[in-house]
């Protein structure tokens, strides 16, 4: 267990570097790599894990290599369409099985990461889904919190398209035009380290002002 997760960390770390190798192990089969893992971060609630902000950042870096290994174009639309159906596939799935889960606890499904999702749905209300997609873990369980809730379909796919769009281009084109700037290459793996905590930070303040907001109360 623990060597896995020492694997999984150093994939994260070196995502830039394990891409390459994809490329040059499998050729155009990387871009089934990145689909599923795109799709799978937001597609199933048990998946909240698998890297998205960093992930995209890294293939735009490698798609602006010399060789081009990757197509920008062509990665930016398989992306797109990854993140859209992971999202709508978990919308569906929050749907059928919604109140399933919450009643239960489930082991690999956390309890209190829906919770949390449901407090940031009654602050931001639909905005969420769009907000969220800049947020890990929280992006994993909005769309199966909204299938929950009374969203209606049309108006989920509406924030879900302008999310995805900003959320892909933000970071496929940061890690094309960027990633292969000498500095931001040399220390690629403090970036990847950056993005993940600047992504996490809206969480940490959420769950810091809860916190102050129960101390007051218990006053």
């Amino acid at each position: 267990m623990i060597d896995l997760l020492n694997e999984f960390i150093d994939i994260v770390l070196h995502i830039d570097i394990h891409i390459q190798q994809w490329v040059t192990d499998y050729r155009t089969w990387t871009y089934l790599i990145l689909f599923v893992i795109v799709f799978m971060e937001t597609g199933f609630v048990v998946t909240p894990f698998l890297p998205g902000d960093s992930l995209l950042f890294a293939a735009g870096a490698v798609a602006a290599m010399p060789n081009e290994p990757l197509s920008l174009p062509v990665l930016i639309v398989l992306m797109l369409v990854a993140a859209f159906g992971g999202d709508n596939t978990n919308y569906l799935l929050g749907r059928v099985l919604g109140q399933k889960v919450y009643e239960k606890n489930y082991r690999f499904i956390k309890r209190e990461y829906l919770d949390k999702t449901h407090a940031f749905y009654a602050k931001h209300g639909g905005k969420t889904i769009i907000i969220a997609r800049f947020m890990p873990i929280i992006r994993t369980f909005a769309p199966f919190v909204a299938g929950v809730g009374t969203m209606r379909y049309i108006r989920f796919i509406s924030f879900s398209i302008v999310g995805n769009i900003l959320w892909v281009l933000t970071f496929c084109l940061g890690g094309y035009f960027f990633g292969s700037i000498p500095l931001i290459k040399k220390n690629f793996s403090v970036v990847i380290v950056t993005i993940i905590i600047v992504s996490l930070l809206p969480m940490v303040i959420a769950f810091i002002k809860s916190k102050m907001g129960q101390n007051r109360q218990t006053f």
